[in-house]
């Protein structure tokens, strides 16, 4: 009977573990701030020392928007280090258990004060779990928070978190994959670029990197297909081939195959004939430097659809910055030359030295103009970096 009775307390005590696990994060830090304002708080204050757990720094927050961010990453002097919002996630207490036996049996309000510690016990084993979890993360996937890069992602299960935790000396909770689960499907963090990411992101399965690679790819194949660098898209074996020597990771053709229907990718024969930004910038001349002399030698007076090109861009990445139309097309290039055009970034892209080439159109230029943009904003999945709304 002992022993069932242990059982049946372990267990409560698990089901309680895990429900606490789940408290939405403004819900615990105002849960902690109260009990720590409680009579009975006060009542034990000589039995308990306060303090946060090592290694953990607060900041006030400066994103109130982030409500499941306990904390952000700031690089300070090149290294990475995390900050929480709240000491309340990082609180720690510790017991003087002579002591606190003393008051408990001397006390009125036995109950009240028994089911405090065991909030305290709670909350203690909440931090510790939450600050080792996001402590492994950041140190595994240092190179992804740095970039924000998902290329730089690495597998990382939870399972395998777990397996990590559990093999290091001085973890004093149980850091299982259940609860892990449990304690991150809600939380996020702010990566140094301020980017909110969820946790779940940091402990990717193999599948979910190889998602990143085959998209990687075929987004580079088509900047090197604009730029004349590949005459088709790429079949499934060449991306595997790609992907292997770009990121050394396996796949298989069929592996490919799989993930690019789950991106929602058609195959390379559907890729070469629709009407992608290729085919839609039929008939644009050959890209021309933007200068003054250029304009007014190779620019037409005359109405059309141009684009503007940035000069030193990575290999793979598409130039397009700008997609325009213009009665007067000289003029107009002419406008983005002496700085006219109210738009700063343009500007400073022109400054740095760019491209441009156009197309001439007698009529409905501007509905050239619209079909050349939603073309780009298909292939690309995004618009052009320096238009500010749709034509």
């Amino acid at each position: 009977m002992p022993d069932k009775k242990r059982l049946e307390a372990d267990l409560l005590g698990k089901i309680m573990l895990a429900r606490f696990l789940e408290i939405p994060l403004r819900t615990y830090d105002q849960l902690v701030k109260k009990v720590e304002q409680s009579s009975q708080f006060h009542a034990l204050k000589s039995t308990v020392t306060v303090r946060q757990l090592s290694g953990t720094q607060t900041v006030r927050q400066i994103l109130p928007e982030a409500q499941h961010a306990p904390g952000k990453i700031v690089l300070v002097d090149g290294d990475v280090t995390f900050f929480y919002h709240s000491e309340s996630y990082g609180r720690e207490y510790l017991f003087d258990d002579e002591a606190l036996a003393d008051i408990l049996s001397r006390s009125a309000n036995t109950m009240e004060l028994v089911r405090l510690v065991q909030r305290l016990r709670l909350i203690n084993t909440r931090n510790r779990i939450t600050c080792a979890i996001i402590r492994k993360l950041i140190e595994f996937q240092v190179n992804y928070v740095r970039s924000a890069n998902p290329l730089m992602l690495r597998p990382f299960s939870q399972a395998q978190v777990s397996a990590s935790l559990r093999a290091e000396a001085g973890i004093e909770v149980i850091v299982d994959e259940a609860r892990i689960s449990r304690l991150i499907r809600k939380l996020s963090i702010i990566l140094p670029d301020r980017k909110e990411v969820d946790l779940r992101s940091l402990c990717p399965k193999p599948r979910q990197v190889h998602c990143h690679f085959v998209d990687h790819v075929i987004k580079t194949e088509r900047a090197l297909m604009m730029e004349g660098a590949i005459h088709a898209p790429l079949k499934d074996g060449e991306i595997a081939a790609e992907i292997g020597k770009k990121f050394a990771a396996r796949l298989s053709r069929r592996t490919v195959a799989y993930i690019r229907h789950g991106l929602g990718i058609p195959d390379y024969r559907d890729r070469w004939h629709k009407g992608d930004y290729l085919n839609a910038t039929t008939g644009f001349s050959s890209l021309l430097p933007l200068t003054r002399q250029s304009v007014r030698t190779g620019a037409p007076p005359g109405p059309g659809v141009y684009e503007i090109r940035a000069q030193d861009v990575q290999v793979g990445v598409c130039s397009v910055v700008y997609i325009g139309s213009a009665g007067d097309l000289r003029k107009r290039l002419g406008d983005h030359l002496r700085g006219s055009s109210a738009n700063p970034s343009l500007m400073q892209i022109i400054a740095a030295g760019a491209k441009f080439r156009y197309r001439l159109v007698c009529d409905e230029w501007r509905a050239l103009e619209r079909h050349v943009y939603l073309a780009f904003c298909a292939t690309f999945g995004v618009p052009p970096a320096c238009n500010r709304m749709s034509p």
